[in-house]
């Protein structure tokens, strides 16, 4: 056993944990990064779940799928016949598998050119802060102590499994088991019609499995908005997903090769549903079990979450955390802000990171990605406002692509034509609302956006089109 001394330890190697290492590293602390995450063959794969069984590989599942569904159905209209079509599910997981051991490596390296010890193993807190610094336990093949004076716990968050129906990766699938599928299922259940199960839902079915997604809401994409998830509840269900909403499961059971779901649908009808797979997307749990928190005296809410304040500080002293396993939306992006804000105020630096203007995206086809207020949100504030949508029927560059579906929404203060929310579903959606995030952090005005030159022809010129929108004075519809 040996004993390491170090300024910052970072729990965690996802999104915010390798990002704050290497941000604390940058402003020249010594640093360690320890992760426990493995590969197939027991090395390191840090990254989390983001990398591992989340953002990447299933970009990489719906980028191959999309390819598939556009060789079947849309090559044609461009003039490009394929013959003998067929899907090589082996290899599209390799890709897959591939794509996520680079981004595993790219961390690695990182770590290697920033000076970050990383270690390969799970860390605890083994006892309350001493004169060293807080005792830091790793479990692993090489067992060792470390003392850190200031410890950055970013731990991540696991997937909810539905009571009486544990994932077994098998029939009962987390987002996990959903990306290591092994054969196209004739027959896909999924439950809950957030970004995980739409997404993964997408993939399944452009490759040809026959998909119902059971909603317990009333509503689709309730966090959207309005105007825009009906939108979106339209496309998907042409392309073929059987949405069901105010769905409320009685039980889920498992036979030798399927399961069967029991609910009662909208009406209150009861439905018996049996399927090859089920996926369950119901929402994701703070992941602190094991983390010790007893041992340190870490205050953790009534759901497992650390408690922090506005800047990520514990209750402990020169312990912080981040990302999932703190309140906020569990997004990749808003780890990484917060892990390297809090490695900044360690510094004494001012460290910032802004929720208004974090952006959301659901990589379907078409991509949904919108950042600040929904129109019901301003409704219900009884803020003033006023909207302006585009097409992207009327937009150039989609018509070229083939892919006119969905629209580009503003909010705008009636009074004072700062942009409050943008909202897109349609291609690249996820790249096209950067252009929105920047106007916001700079309290820009719809009417800047309208009076920017945007290329021609692009995508983007749509949300120039919807800022034109809000003063009734769109150039191209």
């Amino acid at each position: 056993m040996s004993n390491k001394q170090f300024d910052v330890v970072v729990i965690g190697a996802g999104p915010g944990g390798y990002i704050a290492a290497i941000r604390a590293a940058q402003l020249g602390f010594s640093v360690a990064c320890v992760d426990e995450w493995s590969n197939e063959k027991g090395g390191p794969a840090p990254g989390g779940t983001c990398t591992n069984v989340g953002c990447i590989p299933s970009k990489a599942l719906l980028q191959s799928s999309e390819h598939y569904e556009h060789a079947g159905h849309s090559f044609k209209e461009h003039g490009i016949d394929v013959s003998g079509l067929s899907l090589n599910l082996g290899q599209m997981v390799k890709r897959k598998d591939t794509v996520v051991k680079q981004n595993n490596d790219g961390i690695l390296f990182l770590f290697k050119k920033n000076k970050v010890t990383f270690f390969h193993g799970r860390a605890a807190f083994e006892g309350a802060v001493s004169a060293d610094g807080y005792p830091i336990a790793i479990t692993g093949k090489a067992p060792e102590t470390i003392n850190a004076k200031q410890v950055i716990v970013a731990t991540g968050s696991n997937a909810r499994a539905l009571p009486g129906a544990d994932f077994d990766e098998k029939l009962i699938l987390s987002n996990t088991g959903a990306l290591a599928i092994d054969a196209v299922p004739a027959k896909l259940g999924v439950i809950g019609a957030g970004v995980i199960g739409l997404e993964m839902g997408s993939v399944w079915r452009r490759l040809g499995s026959e998909v119902t997604v059971l909603e317990g809401l009333p509503t689709f994409l309730g966090a959207v908005d309005e105007q825009i998830a009906k939108e979106a509840n339209k496309l998907f269900t042409k392309q073929g997903l059987k949405i069901s909403l105010g769905c409320k499961i009685n039980s889920v059971t498992k036979g030798a090769d399927n399961v069967t779901v029991e609910y009662n649908d909208a009406k209150g009808d009861a439905v018996t549903a049996v399927f090859d797979k089920l996926i369950v997307s119901i929402g994701r749990t703070p992941n602190t079990n094991g983390l010790g928190a007893d041992k340190a005296g870490l205050a953790l809410d009534e759901r497992g979450f650390i408690a922090v304040d506005g800047d990520c500080k514990t209750n402990l002293p020169n312990v912080w955390a981040i990302g999932d396993v703190v309140r906020g939306p569990m997004l990749a992006h808003k780890a990484e802000e917060e892990g390297v804000a809090v490695a900044e105020r360690i510094a004494g630096q001012h460290g910032h990171t802004n929720f208004d203007t974090i952006p959301w995206v659901i990589y379907t086809s078409p991509e949904i990605a919108w950042v600040g207020r929904t129109e019901q949100q301003l409704k219900a504030d009884g803020t003033p406002y006023k909207a302006g949508t585009f097409p992207f029927l009327a937009n150039g560059r989609a018509r070229a692509l083939g892919d006119t579906s969905g629209m580009v929404k503003f909010l705008a203060h009636a009074e004072t034509d700062e942009i409050l929310g943008v909202h897109i579903i349609g291609p690249m959606a996820s790249e096209l609302i950067s252009e929105a995030v920047v106007a916001m952090e700079f309290k820009a005005s719809a009417e800047d956006i309208a009076r920017i030159c945007h290329a021609h022809p692009s995508l983007s010129e749509a949300t120039k089109e919807a800022a034109l929108a809000i003063d009734k004075r769109t150039l191209n519809f």
